[in-house]
Parts: structure tokens; C-alpha cells; sequence
């Protein structure tokens, strides 16, 4: 079996089209393709079904996704153990929530790639899940602990959010002085069918039956259509008390979330990731008091 028709396999399976893989992995779509057969062919079993949107696996392409997996990692730490005394350089790509990664981790990425001038950093910031099964990225940043596959966890922070209004609003609206003078006001809030995980479905905390005038998508959205003075949201405090425009209502009423850092089991050891790993810990570590 030909490793680089396994990875072409993987490149397939993740992007689930041809022409994607094709240009991830810098080849031409009938390269691909006839790569794919001829793996087809050696293995003696049909791994994908192909359809003019793309190419979905078949069972025994599930099955042999596992293996393909293993077969990476493996090849992964050959390479880092051939490498050992070489520079901790590659790319390493990072998902995020969107309130985690632009407003706590970009800022930071520069200390970094200074001490590791070889290393480059793909952060991607979006309010998401993402499967590290499917090399989706390398590490992740979580709102809760995964509870199956193969992957290893480790708690960062705890972090707080909290009812806040821009001035401007409270000027012109008057501010609310119990958890029920909320029905009385126009709050932002998130768009409830895309919510990603049920750790972010927490507005009846503050108030049941809440109603958002307006819904975005993504923390740092409603950070911004709060501090225009649209209405009252539930936003990061980490984020939201060092602006000077925003301010706290009812601060006695907070709750309480948590970011984890997740990485496959089959990672962990390649240099490069467990070095941004390490970093993302010490950082949360020193910076602890902005949460």
C-alpha cells in the first residue's frame, strides 16, 4: 500500500469533495481521482461513494478511516523522531471560539512564532465545533470536556459572563433594576439554531422567556451590537469590562463557563503541537486575572 495514496485517502475523507483535496494537497482533480482507484483497487473494497457534489464514505471507508488516522500519526512521529534535534517549526492550526481566539489569543500569537521563528500558527476563530478526528485542526479550544473518542483534555479557565449595556442605552432606555425588568427592554442575545454546543443556551439563566431583538451569530457580534447601544446582552467579561462604553447591569448575577484546550492522543507527542499546547496553558496561566 502506497502511504501517499492513504494520505490522498485522508485528504478526501476531510474535505469530502475531489477537487477539494485536490487543492489542498497541491495536485490536479484527475491525479486524485486516479490515485483514489488505484487504492480502491489495492485494498479490493469501494471507499467512497462518488456523486457529482462530492464523495461520501462508504462503511468500509469508514473502518478504513480509522486505520488511515493511525497510519498518519505514525508517519507524524517517525518524522518528528527522525527530526529530533531539529528546530520545533511546522504548521500548527488552532479553533476557537470566536470570543477566545480574537480577543484573548491573537494578541498573544506574536511571543510565540518570536521564540519559535520556524513555527506558524493557523488560529481559527469561529463560533464552532471542530473534530481533531478529522484533522479539522490540531488543537482545540472547548466550552466542554469531550466525553468520548480519542482525545486528551485539559481544563484552562474558568470564565464569567454578565448582563452589559452600552451608556448610550441606558441613557436613553433608563437601567433595569431586577432580573424581570429585562422583558421591558430590548436585549441581544444568539441565534438559538445555531448554536453549537448546549453550554452556549444560557439566556434563561438571566431570564425565562427571553426574547432578543436582536441575534448574532458569534460572541465578539454581540459585544459590538451591545456597545452600539442596541440593547442589553449577556457578553464575556473578560471582554466586555475593559471597555469603557460598556456597562455592567445587575452584577450580582453572573454564571460561569469553561475553556478546555483537546487534542488527539495521536498528536500530542508531535513537538510542535504540544509546544502551542504548553503555550496556550502558560499564557491563560499568567494572564489568569483578565477571566
Amino acid at each position: 500500500m502506497n502511504w501517499d495514496d492513504v494520505r490522498i485517502f485522508l485528504a478526501v475523507a476531510r474535505s469530502g469533495q475531489i477537487l477539494g483535496a485536490a487543492k489542498t494537497l497541491g495536485l490536479n482533480h484527475a491525479t486524485v481521482a486516479r490515485r483514489l482507484t488505484a487504492l480502491e483497487a489495492a485494498l479490493g473494497s469501494k471507499l467512497f461513494t462518488r456523486k457529482t457534489n462530492g464523495s461520501d464514505l462508504s462503511g468500509d471507508g469508514e473502518r478504513f478511516l480509522v486505520h488511515a488516522e493511525r497510519m498518519e500519526s505514525a508517519m507524524l512521529a517517525a518524522r518528528e523522531a527522525a527530526g529530533a534535534d531539529s528546530l520545533i517549526e511546522g504548521t500548527v492550526r488552532v479553533g476557537a471560539p470566536d470570543g477566545f481566539g480574537v480577543a484573548f489569543l491573537a494578541p498573544r500569537l506574536g511571543e510565540l512564532t518570536e521564540r519559535h521563528k520556524g513555527l506558524r500558527i493557523e488560529l481559527v476563530p469561529v463560533p464552532r465545533a471542530f473534530s481533531l478526528s478529522r484533522r479539522e485542526a490540531d488543537i482545540a479550544v472547548t466550552l466542554e470536556r469531550p466525553r468520548e473518542g480519542r482525545l486528551v483534555a485539559r481544563k484552562l479557565t474558568d470564565y464569567c459572563l454578565g448582563l452589559y449595556a452600552a451608556r448610550s442605552y441606558l441613557a436613553a432606555h433608563g437601567t433595569p433594576q431586577t432580573l424581570d425588568d429585562l422583558a421591558d427592554h430590548r436585549l441581544v442575545g444568539y441565534v438559538e439554531d445555531l448554536l453549537y454546543t448546549a453550554t452556549l443556551d444560557y439566556t434563561a439563566e438571566f431570564l425565562k422567556g427571553w426574547r432578543s431583538s436582536v441575534a448574532v451569530s458569534s460572541a465578539m457580534g454581540q459585544t459590538e451590537a451591545v456597545r452600539s447601544g442596541t440593547g442589553i446582552g449577556i457578553l464575556h467579561a473578560f471582554m466586555a469590562r475593559s471597555d469603557a462604553g460598556l456597562v455592567p447591569i445587575l452584577p450580582q448575577h453572573t454564571l460561569t463557563r469553561s475553556y478546555w484546550t483537546v487534542v488527539h492522543e495521536d498528536l500530542r507527542s508531535i513537538r510542535r503541537v504540544s509546544t502551542v499546547a504548553e503555550f496556550l496553558t502558560d499564557i491563560v496561566r499568567r494572564d489568569h486575572a483578565i477571566f
